[in-house]
């Protein structure tokens, strides 16, 4: 299965599963914006696939977009195994104190629990929660030499590496990618996805992951309220952007595509399809 027939898929589970339009309003728009009601309306008419009965309630909406999504990433990554080989694993809410570079975060979690003092002076929530991981398993001595003599376990090198598992006494998934899945975008949102981002950053122990964000916002200007910024996210990837330029365009907003157009030149905002090919680098 190709990646556009994948994309296709992907989109039919949204509109089937969350995307509704009750009184005629999709429910990725915001309400009290007539630019977002009109580009919303435009981009669902463009995907033309039947739309769920109803709007999910509650969180169920953001929950049912991280695993759609998430089985999209998994597929899709999958047909690029060839470009980056590997055992991977894909998982929703995953504490990063289980992977290799953030296991020290556990200890310092429970410190700041027993010390209340420290906990003030330090301040901040410590261990992220991502809506989606990609892990990598380590991998043993006997595939590191499949194909030629590489290591040796009588040789005293190569010893600090976690890539190698038998360096761990207790082997952890190498975190390569943490993604956040937001249907829509809010200022407080777009707040808790930087300072999650940066978290991944400043705490790791080794290799820093990839750390990118993927969205159904339709308003262009809510957009660049997170794909504009200091370079924390990797990039924000957007569920439909081929379909959402189209339906910017028929609005007819100069502010609103100049906006759109400007974050896909500075190469701040991609489409979903976009997504599998960024993490195989």
């Amino acid at each position: 299965m190709s990646i556009i027939q994948l994309r296709q898929n992907y989109h039919r589970e949204i509109c089937e599963q969350i995307l509704a339009a009750p009184s005629g309003i999709p429910n990725i728009a915001d309400k009290g914006s007539k630019a977002s009601k009109q580009i919303a309306k435009n981009l669902v008419g463009r995907l033309d696939y039947p739309l769920a009965p109803k709007s999910p309630p509650g969180q169920r909406a953001g929950t049912l977009f991280e695993q759609i999504t998430s089985e999209f990433l998994e597929q899709a990554f999958n047909l690029l195994h060839h470009l980056r080989p590997g055992e991977w694993c894909f998982s929703e809410n995953q504490n990063i104190s289980t992977f290799e570079q953030y296991e020290h975060l556990a200890d310092i979690q429970q410190a700041l629990k027993e010390n209340p003092e420290l906990a003030a002076a330090l301040g901040g929530d410590y261990l992220v929660t991502p809506d989606i991981v990609i892990g990598r398993y380590q991998v043993s001595d006997t595939e590191i030499n499949r194909i030629t003599p590489v290591v040796n376990e009588a040789d005293p090198i190569s010893r600090l590496t976690p890539l190698r598992k038998g360096n761990r006494p207790t082997p952890r998934l190498i975190l390569h990618a943490s993604i956040s899945c937001k249907w829509t975008i809010r200022n407080d949102r777009a707040q808790n996805i930087r300072t999650e981002a940066l978290n991944l950053i400043r705490n790791q122990k080794g290799h820093v992951p990839h750390v990118a964000v993927v969205t159904a916002e339709p308003l262009p200007t809510r957009l660049a309220s997170l794909a504009l910024g200091t370079g924390d996210l990797d990039c924000v990837y957007h569920f439909a952007l081929n379909e959402l330029q189209e339906a910017v365009r028929e609005v007819g907003s100069d502010d609103q595509l100049d906006m759109l157009q400007g974050m896909i030149d500075g190469r701040q905002l991609r489409d979903i399809s976009d997504l599998p090919f960024d993490l195989a680098i």
